[in-house]
């Protein structure tokens, strides 16, 4: 197989010079394993640019993040928990964090690991660790709660032996590992010393809020002739770097054209996570 994708991505090279080899190569073979019913060859997921504005300092953590990296690029080696709400920028962190390292940040979804197959879970784990071992790169395992579920809630065999191996890699393994949930009270209690660290990453407090609009506004070329909005920022209770990332984009295809407009939609993205939380019931 590999001879014949080899062969084909020559005279691909030969009709069109631009063409990259590899990804032909690539793209033949994993379209061969996929029709045979195996995995393709999966992709490492590099250090994406981060926003502009970025600064670890504008998230709000029980931990100083900035000293932290400084702490893991001497160590060279760490398990770390970030938990907390959707969009407070785990992520994100696990991101920056892997530039300063100068690696490349392997990102794994706890859905991305499972498998269909008896062992195939266990089997995708490890070969997660393998690879960050072989590259090397920073490995970040985003919702994982999929994997690390509390084993006394359990009660398919599978599923502890799933959450065995897990814990098993992250021991023997020497590098950078990240691990980051929504759902912390799900994962297991023997998981969960396993790691150097857990950190919570909040909701923005107000002054993180204020400074990261200003940056914002800035960035956008947005004119902030006083802080009008200062007051409507600050009140913002369930705020996060994410719903700043979600106005950003949005700006690129629905021009904002104030500030006021740019508080209306970080006001607009706490209340729609608001109603999102109200229970949903019958009428009587």
């Amino acid at each position: 197989m590999a001879r014949s994708a080899i062969s084909v991505a020559c005279s691909v090279k030969a009709l069109i010079p631009d063409t990259k080899s590899s990804d032909v190569v690539k793209t033949l073979v994993n379209n061969t394993l996929k029709a045979q019913g195996y995995r393709t060859i999966e992709k490492t997921t590099t250090v994406l640019p981060l926003p502009a504005v970025y600064d670890p300092a504008l998230v709000n953590c029980d931990s100083d993040l900035v000293l932290l990296a400084q702490g893991i690029v001497k160590a060279s080696s760490a398990r770390l928990c970030l938990y907390g709400p959707p969009g407070t920028g785990k992520t994100a962190y696990a991101h920056w964090l892997a530039k300063q390292l100068d690696l490349p940040l392997i990102v794994k979804k706890s859905s991305d690991l499972l498998g269909m197959f008896v062992g195939q879970t266990e089997k995708n784990i490890a070969e997660a660790f393998e690879q960050a071992r072989e590259e090397p790169g920073v490995l970040l395992i985003d919702e994982v709660d999929g994997l690390l579920q509390d084993r006394r809630s359990l009660r398919a065999g599978w599923e502890v032996t799933m959450v065995n191996e897990l814990l098993t890699q992250m021991e023997s393994f020497d590098g950078i590992f990240i691990a980051s949930t929504n759902l912390a009270n799900n994962l297991d209690q023997a998981a969960l010393r396993r790691f150097d660290l857990k950190l919570r990453l909040d909701y923005l407090a107000p002054e993180q809020a204020v400074q990261l609009t200003r940056r914002c506004l800035e960035s956008l070329d947005l004119p902030t002739p006083d802080n009008s909005w200062d007051y409507e920022i600050r009140m913002l209770t369930n705020l996060t770097p994410g719903d700043f990332a979600t106005a950003t984009r949005r700006h690129k295809f629905s021009p904002i054209g104030s500030a006021q407009e740019f508080v209306a939609v970080l006001q607009a993205e706490c209340a729609a996570k608001e109603e999102m939380r109200r229970p949903i019931g019958f009428v009587h």
